[in-house]
């Protein structure tokens, strides 16, 4: 094998591993904005949970974070919670923050 070869190779095995911990972080995210979500929503116990599985659900639609937004705005809009969009997309920001962080430090 050459050096070039290698090389290839790490950095395929890199983006890989990459990809894994950006969808791990993503989902990890998601399952604590939907806790968020159904704390507003009034939900709790099991029903926040299934709430919580619903959004990781709703991230299958679409590439991207638009999907997830979407239905966090349309339970919020329907159930008259007063949540900004800004306010929605911070949260999601910072719990994807939060997800890395706790995913390095596990790793």
């Amino acid at each position: 094998m050459t050096t070039f070869d290698q090389r290839k190779d790490a950095f395929e095995n890199r983006f890989a591993h990459d990809e894994a911990l950006k969808f791990k972080a993503v989902a990890r995210r998601n399952k604590q904005l939907g806790l968020w979500a159904a704390g507003l929503l009034g939900k709790t116990g099991d029903d926040a949970e299934s709430y919580a599985a619903e959004v990781i659900v709703s991230d299958f639609v679409e590439a991207g974070d638009e999907d997830v937004f979407r239905k966090i705005r349309a339970d919020f809009d329907a159930a008259g919670v007063a949540e900004s969009d800004h306010q929605i997309r911070r949260t999601m920001d910072e719990l994807l923050a939060k997800a890395i962080e706790q995913i390095k430090s596990e790793g």
